[in-house]
């Protein structure tokens, strides 16, 4: 069977050698570097207790230097599973999610077809290189030179210049040989719907080739000289020879400078990839014109595990690094990511390395931002989270977003990321209103010297307990889940397991107890959730029991949120009071404050009926804990 062009190479960018070499071996960890792809293990096809089989992932070949074996993913299958060529490709294809072509007796046509068009545009590449040189190409000269390119920077991308003429390309392949259909499939001349004289794709242009990663010329981009161009930038058609969305700017030469070791960068364009390259980050290619697609980031992760998305620091360059990150959100696994490096304001890579040198540019993709902080950034620059409705739109936002990803550890760790970033902006929130205007009460946790204090010591234990009965509840009955969603994210145990697994309880689309039993095994929660089960006043609950009623899990919730959202709002009416301790000197309104705080909080401790409610404070309970507090001195604690 004969498959048709392309579809190997398709698959190669699919599939990773070192997962399919990864199911036959164990990896030497000490000697293998999986961020390079530079890995090592004991061969599979001689025995030995040294790693002497060498793969290189970025290439797609293995080699043992022992018993000299060697060949590409397709070779290691054909070897290990003992079946043929064809079995084999069918094999990777089926893990590389790639349906089977259907038997094609014209596929030797096809690439027949194909090796015809590729000729036509390499004579079109020598063509355009001439016109470069000619008097006609003046303007465009001066301008590659204004540019900073040098004769040796024209030769080495075979940059080039596209005449004026209605036709002159066409005319100069014909002469050469090519047939006009030919000339016209290659996209290098159109034919015009009314049957007039075909006509050259590109006139007036600085001439950009493009080639594949095998080194072929697929198609061209072309810079217009004129200023009233329509298009500044324009690119091929799609042709058999050219697909857009499946190519990259200076592919090969940057797998290779990848395979070495350095970053591999992504620009906006041809003369951002060229300045790059000459500046010494010769890993650097561009998408062709249009925004980045899961083909072209599949052969990004191909060369490299995090590429740096070098942007332009405008508008529009910003724009483009959100849609990226919408994209590769259900793409990304462990280990593949991307970062970001957002040029300075209204420069571009070209523009930085001119301004401020190569160094600049060092420091730039150095200090690269992973993916998760560009997706905090979209949702919370500019805006104004005051405001229960506005923080619940927020979560609801991040939790859709990471909900997208389809690994779950890495699921888990975004979120984790996520609550890091959402704690540190509130924070910044709550301090800011301390002094006046809205003032959160029942979404602010107590700050260190409040938690440390004689006061909020006695509670902690009091929390915990509360927060083990709220787990355990909604690991009975999942489907609470949602209706309480908002109380658990506010939910902070300070016992580090309940924790986790109140995480695992916000980031699970799970609803089924029995099948989030199950899946806490996996996430290594299931003593956790035993050790909650266990205690005391967990235990007696009823409706934990094997028939237990979900209306009456539903109140308990209900109850047990309530009692911690008004703990958290009276932790911080003393805090407030402690701190006016040092500026203010209205000690009969800070007696009140501090009273007020006190009688309520004891009360949250005590809850009394409502008939005895006006009756039944405890004033002598309530004048020991504010007197341990003074005598505690509390809000010195914070000084130390």
């Amino acid at each position: 069977m004969s498959l048709p062009p392309g579809f190997l190479d398709e698959l190669r960018t699919r599939i990773s050698l070192t997962q399919v070499v990864g199911r036959k071996v164990t990896w030497d960890t000490r000697k293998s570097n999986q961020a390079k792809g530079d890995m090592w293990a004991p061969c599979p096809f001689h025995q030995e207790k040294t790693a002497s089989f060498h793969v290189d992932d970025r290439k797609g070949f293995y080699h043992c230097f022992g018993c000299n074996a060697g060949g590409d993913a397709f070779k290691f299958v054909q070897e290990t599973e003992n079946v043929s060529f064809m079995e084999a490709v069918r094999m990777l294809a089926q893990d590389a999610g790639m349906p089977m072509p259907e038997r094609d007796p014209r596929a030797q046509e096809k690439a027949d077809h194909l090796g015809e068009l590729a000729k036509v545009t390499e004579a079109a590449v020598g063509w355009f290189r001439l016109q470069l040189k000619t008097a006609g190409g003046g303007a465009a000269r001066d301008y590659l030179s204004g540019r900073g390119l040098d004769q040796a920077a024209l030769d080495r991308f075979e940059i080039g210049y596209a005449p004026a003429g209605q036709n002159a390309a066409f005319q100069a392949l014909i002469e050469k040989g090519f047939a006009a259909d030919q000339v016209i499939a290659a996209d290098i001349a159109r034919q015009p719907e009314d049957g007039r004289a075909p006509y050259d794709a590109f006139r007036d242009r600085i001439i950009f080739p493009i080639r594949d990663a095998r080194g072929r010329c697929i198609g061209f981009g072309g810079r217009a000289m004129a200023a009233e161009a329509q298009a500044k930038y324009l690119n091929s058609r799609e042709t058999d020879l050219f697909d857009k969305g499946r190519a990259l700017y200076n592919h090969g030469p940057a797998r290779e400078a990848a395979g070495k070791g350095q970053p591999l960068i992504v620009a906006e364009g041809y003369m951002d990839v060229i300045a790059l390259a000459r500046a010494g980050f010769e890993a650097t290619v561009a998408p062709l014109g249009t925004a980045i697609t899961e083909d072209q980031l599949r052969l990004l992760w191909r060369m490299a595990d995090e590429p740096v998305i070098a942007l332009d620091g405008d508008t529009a360059g910003l724009r483009a690094a959100m849609r990226l990150v919408d994209l590769a959100l259900p793409m990304l696994e462990a280990g593949k990511s991307l970062r970001f490096a957002l040029m300075p304001d209204g420069m571009d890579p070209d523009d930085l390395l001119r301004a401020k040198g190569p160094d600049a540019m060092r420091g730039l993709i150095a200090a690269a931002q992973p993916m998760v902080n560009l997706l905090w950034q979209r949702e919370t620059e500019g805006k104004i989270f005051d405001s229960p409705e506005r923080r619940a739109a927020l979560d609801k936002t991040l939790r859709t977003a990471i909900g997208r990803i389809q690994d779950p550890s890495l699921k888990r760790h975004y979120s984790e990321a996520i609550n890091e970033l959402r704690w540190q902006l509130f924070k910044g929130q709550r301090r800011s209103q301390t002094r006046g205007g809205f003032r959160p009460k029942a979404d602010i946790a107590p700050v260190a010297a409040t938690r440390a204090s004689a006061l909020a010591a006695g509670s902690l234990g009091d929390a915990d307990l509360r927060s083990a009965l709220i787990l355990a509840t909604l690991c009975q009955f999942p489907a609470l889940i949602d209706q309480f969603e908002a109380d658990l994210d506010r939910l902070v145990p300070h016992d580090a397991d309940q924790a986790r697994l109140a995480r695992h309880l916000l980031q699970t689309e799970i609803r089924d107890a029995d099948h989030l039993s199950a899946e806490l095994d996996t996430a290594n929660l299931r003593q956790t959730l035993e050790n909650l089960l266990s205690l005391g006043h967990v235990r007696i609950a009823p409706f934990l029991r094997a028939d237990g009623d979900a209306g009456q899990a539903a109140r308990c919730l209900l109850e047990e949120f309530a009692k911690l959202a008004a703990r958290r709002g009276i932790d911080h009416e003393l805090t407030e009071a402690l701190e006016d301790l040092e500026t203010t000197e209205e000690d009969a309104h800070l007696s009140w404050r501090l009273n007020h705080a006190v009688r309520t909080r004891h009360r949250a401790d005590h809850p009394t009926p409502p008939e005895t409610a006006d009756q039944g404070e405890d004033r002598a309970a309530l004048s020991a804990h504010l007197r341990s507090l003074i005598d505690g001195r509390a809000w010195e604690k914070k000084k130390r």
